[in-house]
């Protein structure tokens, strides 16, 4: 039987490469962007101006999905990409760097906190997590691991890792869909050697016929530095098979991905360029920047003046100062915009570059053009 999701490569300079990402939703071209869609929508844009400013898949939150509106509110509907009226893939994830940030009790079997919107008790364990998911109905869901707030000690990591295999074996027994596919996690903090043995144990993992389409990398972008990230992802790579989709959890700042890339990443998700957008900062191709500042009221220049998306054609960056120095929301929606477009315009151009065997001539450029810009 045809795999539901399935990774091929398309081309590769060095250990960057391309490829295409085969959802039951659709194709997605690789190196990839996943906006975040928390509670099923990416805040401040809809369906349509994702689509309009180049999304190819989206990830929504499995954890506030599965408390607010419920799997089965989504299920009602017939699954999430009708719910939220996307139509392209989704990822969902599983809850668990979420479910951190609010103290569970971890146990064998699973977490257990209480929900921040009503403070019940709620149990999450891989089986609940890879149902709630196959409910949802995403393309890709991704297994429960086991959340660790770095720093932390060696031994704190290693027995995360290791509870995280033994729940990556009970997500595959407990896989119910043969139309969906589910990624493993790979953990092990910023120790090379836990991150090896991490990825060579996920990849090999194999229960009644059913194993992982792909493998985030989670544990990074958590405020280690860009060494630790680059000696982690140089231990994992080699760990993970080729015909596997690569996915660095919550990394999504220009330098980083780029940086991901050249070691042979193939997806991100991230809250940068929505976040930024709602604080009034900006990506550009000449750096980021916050228009806040005063020097921008009389700016009558696009925000980038490399960019083609809707927000810069029309409008000058001190038309976009005002909006979001009086508040108004319009503001930060063409700021979203204006982030997500330049994001999405950066792994295109990526593709080309590796296609073209330049990758590494383009990225020396674009970092180079970020650091001496004028606005930087």
């Amino acid at each position: 039987m045809t795999p539901p999701v399935a990774w091929n490569e398309t081309a590769q300079d060095g250990a960057a490469r391309t490829g295409v990402l085969r959802t039951p939703h659709g194709d997605v071209a690789t190196p990839a962007f996943m906006a975040v869609g928390t509670r099923g929508s990416v805040k401040t844009v809809d369906a349509d101006d994702l689509q309009t400013i180049g999304a190819q898949i989206v990830l929504a939150n499995t954890y506030h999905l599965m408390l607010r509106p419920g799997a089965d509110a989504v299920a009602a509907v017939g699954e999430i990409q009708r719910f939220m009226g996307w139509d392209g893939p989704v990822l969902t994830d599983s809850g668990g760097y979420q479910v951190l940030s609010l103290q569970p009790k971890i146990t064998e079997r699973g977490l257990v906190f209480r929900s921040t919107y009503d403070g019940s008790v709620v149990d999450l364990t891989p089986e609940t997590a890879v149902a709630v998911q196959e409910t949802l109905g995403s393309d890709i869901a991704m297994a429960l691991d086991v959340p660790v707030a770095l720093p932390a000690t060696r031994r704190d990591v290693e027995a995360a890792m290791e509870r995280t295999l033994r729940w990556a074996t009970r997500t595959l027994q407990a896989k119910r869909r043969d139309d969906r596919a589910i990624f493993g996690i790979v953990q092990g903090g910023v120790d090379p050697e836990l991150r090896a043995r991490s990825a060579a144990a996920t990849a090999a993992l194999s229960v009644d016929g059913h194993h992982f389409a792909g493998f985030g990398i989670g544990g990074l972008a958590v405020g280690e530095s860009a060494a630790e990230r680059d000696r982690a992802l140089a231990a994992v790579v080699p760990e993970l098979p080729r015909t596997g989709a690569r996915y660095v959890m919550g990394l999504g700042d220009t330098e980083g991905m780029l940086a991901a890339i050249a070691r042979g990443i193939d997806l991100f998700d991230c809250v940068i360029p929505t976040r930024l957008a709602r604080h009034g900062k900006a990506l550009t191709s000449l750096g980021d920047l916050s228009i806040k500042r005063a020097e921008f009221r009389l700016d009558t220049e696009p925000l980038d003046p490399n960019c083609g998306c809707q927000t810069c054609r029309r409008y000058p960056t001190g038309y976009l100062r005002h909006l979001i120095a009086t508040k108004e929301p319009t503001g930060r929606r063409l700021l979203t915009i204006h982030n997500l477009s330049y994001t999405y315009r950066l792994m295109a151009d990526v593709r080309a570059a590796i296609a073209a065997g330049r990758f590494v001539r383009f990225r020396t450029e674009v970092e180079e053009r970020r650091r001496m810009g004028r606005r930087s």
